[in-house]
């Protein structure tokens, strides 16, 4: 099979697109024929090596964790799924393969694809749903009458969250630069902050929780905001240690991991009843795979981008 590997870590020049043996799944596995892959920034620092010590993987290495596709194969244990089933997934960060024409999954982690999407769109939402999932429900436990301030409400993870939190019945407050102040609008904010030209901790206070999905000062500023009690969960938390300043409020790091897919399997419902509208991706064939991480790491091009392979 085609795949992208790197044998080295290094800049985007290490990604390799060749030839690589081609998985089989074991027992309680399945094998996805990949129509497309999500990139993700975990992936370029995968890349650099900068989580080396946390996940020492073997090289080769074929990255990518985001996968949308087709069963092409079961394991023997495997009841739930059959060829043929048109399917999405978030793999196990330490299991990785999705940038190549086939990779295998536990089948306990691989959702039906929601019939309204797309392979491409799939692709680009598993991970960044389940973040906003787990940060929400998981960790906070947000209720329907609760409030949250979502920093990054445009992006992937804080437009799901934006809805998440409506869905649930919460007050939902967004950050976002004057560009995308009218897209988290039409995402459902009651309240929408132009961080560009306003300061949130003028406009915001006694909120039950903050998601934080960009860290640094806005972290700094963001424990004003939160009542007693409150909770601060933060995407970043694995480049800084997430402390509150204050006994009375605390912070926690979400780092997503596909652990029920009742959770993925939900999300899928959701955007079937159209409930919940995924944000749009930006496709680029496999073998563009550098392109795509320079864009990224580099911020040439902002949104979510997905590698097509089918």
């Amino acid at each position: 099979m085609k795949a992208v590997q790197i044998h080295t870590y290094g800049n985007p020049d290490v990604l390799v697109y060749e030839d690589a043996a081609r998985p089989e799944p074991k027992a309680n596995e399945v094998l996805i024929r990949v129509h497309a892959a999500g990139v993700n920034p975990a992936d370029w620092k995968i890349r650099q090596g900068f989580l080396q010590d946390k996940f020492p993987f073997p090289m080769p290495l074929i990255l990518g964790y985001d996968v949308a596709g087709v069963i092409e194969a079961i394991g023997q244990d495997v009841t739930t799924l059959k060829p043929g089933d048109a399917v999405f997934a978030m793999l196990a960060l330490g299991q990785l393969g999705a940038y190549a024409e086939y990779v295998v999954a536990k089948a306990s982690i691989v959702a039906p694809k929601p019939a309204a999407l797309d392979f491409v769109t799939a692709a680009g939402i598993a991970s960044i749903a389940l973040t906003a999932w787990q940060a929400l429900f998981d960790l906070t436990q947000l209720q329907g009458g609760q409030s949250i301030l979502i920093h990054g409400a445009s992006g992937g993870v804080g437009s799901f969250a934006v809805q998440f939190a409506k869905w649930k019945g919460a007050t939902a407050i967004g950050t976002a630069s004057t560009s995308n102040i009218e897209l988290i609008q039409q995402l459902g904010v009651d309240q929408a902050i132009d961080y560009k030209t306003e300061r949130f901790e003028d406009k915001v206070s006694n909120v039950d929780v903050v998601l934080d999905t960009i860290g640094k000062e806005t972290r700094t500023r963001s424990w004003q905001v939160l009542k007693s009690g409150g909770i601060l969960v933060s995407t970043e938390g694995a480049a800084e240690p997430v402390e509150s300043p204050n006994p009375e409020i605390r912070g926690v790091p979400i780092f997503a991991e596909p652990k029920d897919l009742a959770q993925l399997q939900q999300i899928g419902q959701l955007i079937d009843q159209g409930q919940i509208q995924p944000p749009t991706v930006e496709a680029l064939p496999l073998v563009k795979a550098a392109e795509v991480h320079d864009a990224l790491q580099n911020q040439h091009r902002r949104g979510k981008f997905v590698l097509q392979v089918v």
